[in-house]
């Protein structure tokens, strides 16, 4: 993103929030008063030395302190977090739905719930249609016959995600917030764009961020304890994945669209145990590797971190884990299909066969290398290596080829006769 572009972004933010904007007409009987309690029991939580005074405000001195309106006039954000479900209509066209959906194994849908605003309650009711089930596992490193038992999910991490989609939504887009869970994940999608731009911009700088989408319901939802200081709370999401040794949130950044996926399982226990053991590793760094476990993109700048440290190999977007890394995970045959073999060996199989059966078809020395390939390449990679080192060999004069039509020999040339 170029330089004029991010000072358009943090002049639209200074300049119109769309959840400070007022509601012309909208008073105090468009609020839930059950969501305002809740929400004043929040707050008393977090000012603890001020409790009996807070608790002798009228409502409007507690939401004007709360920061949720502005001098007793409702905002969209009240609205968002404490309005009534038929107030939602006030902040038309944009819309305030939390989505949550069950899938089974196979992506078909078993289940579904829609909740409008009050959000401060209706957060809570979608948490409570998440089945965070225990999650045993017997780590080898305790060597215990006894296994461990978890929670599938930490439970800070679900409300840190909800509660993250609500303040940062973009609600002039009017899309739904969206929580879809599977047997072992669940994923948060909200609309607008990521304004850190890279999940790995939030990890490094470990710092709050300087411009935000909707800063008036951010901060109102910071001062109610909904979510962390703002930008500290994705930070621990991370912390809390690495110390269960789960694989930690992944992050899909489109230009509208944030998706957050949390898995609530050990996908590779012996890969879980090195990154839990190498302490030297930063967030940022298995956040990396964490994508290229999960084939996901990755950045030249974080690609030469990571080899500097001899911790990947290959070339993009080949990647793979390097061999003392493997070696220690254990995972030394899956490195090998993934190194592959030097160009000569490829060589020298054709030639080998060409010898024994005088011709071969493109297609028949395909199938003769082909699982002799990296596994790390993808099927039309594959074939360009093969492509290659048969262009290879016929500008070495080794071979040679006569082609009818649609149909392609190959033959050694009779130099190469005695000396295979």
């Amino acid at each position: 993103m170029s330089l004029h572009e991010l000072e358009s972004i943090r002049n639209q933010s200074q300049q119109s929030d769309w959840s400070a904007l007022i509601i012309k007409g909208a008073t105090l009987d468009d609020l839930d008063p059950k969501a305002i309690s809740i929400a004043r029991s929040l707050y008393i939580t977090k000012n603890k030395k001020n409790a009996a005074e807070i608790a002798e405000w009228d409502d409007i001195t507690f939401l004007n302190k709360a920061k949720l309106t502005v001098k007793g006039k409702i905002t969209n954000a009240a609205i968002v977090l404490l309005g009534k479900e038929e107030s939602e209509v006030l902040i038309s066209p944009a819309v305030a739905k939390i989505r949550w959906i069950l899938k089974d194994s196979q992506g078909t849908e078993r289940d579904y719930e829609i909740k409008s605003c009050p959000f401060i309650i209706s957060i809570e009711e979608i948490y409570q249609k998440i089945r965070n089930l225990k999650y045993r596992y017997i780590n080898p490193e305790f060597r215990t016959l006894f296994p461990e038992e978890v929670d599938t999910y930490e439970p800070y991490v679900i409300r840190e995600a909800i509660n993250n989609a609500v303040a940062h939504q973009d609600y002039t887009l009017g899309g739904q917030i969206n929580v879809v869970e599977y047997e072992d994940r669940l994923v948060f999608t909200n609309k607008g764009s990521f304004i850190p731009r890279t999940i790995s911009n939030v990890l490094k700088d470990n710092a709050p961020e300087e411009v935000y989408r909707n800063p008036f319901l951010a901060r109102a939802m910071v001062g109610l304890q909904m979510v962390d200081t703002i930008g500290s709370g994705i930070r621990k999401m991370f912390n809390f994945q690495r110390q269960r040794l789960f694989p930690l949130p992944d992050y899909t950044i489109e230009r509208d669209r944030v998706q957050v996926t949390i898995i609530g399982k050990i996908l590779n226990m012996e890969y879980a145990n090195i990154l839990a053991k190498k302490q030297d590793l930063s967030l940022v760094e298995i956040e990396a590797l964490n994508r290229i476990q999960l084939n996901r993109s990755i950045s030249d700048e974080e690609v030469s971190h990571l080899r500097k440290k001899k911790l990947i190999e290959g070339r993009k977007p080949n990647l793979f884990i390097a061999k003392p890394v493997a070696q220690q995970l254990d995972q030394k045959t899956a490195y090998s299909n993934n190194k592959g073999f030097e160009d000569s060996y490829y060589c020298d199989l054709i030639l080998k066969a060409l010898t024994e059966h005088g011709t071969l078809t493109k297609k028949e020395i395909t199938e003769l290398l082909w699982n002799k390939l990296p596994d790390v390449l993808s099927e039309s990679q594959k074939h360009s290596k093969v492509r290659n080192l048969l262009t290879k060999l016929r500008k070495q004069d080794k071979i040679r080829n006569v082609s009818k039509g649609i149909h392609s020999d190959w033959f050694l040339n009779a130099d190469n006769l005695n000396a295979i």
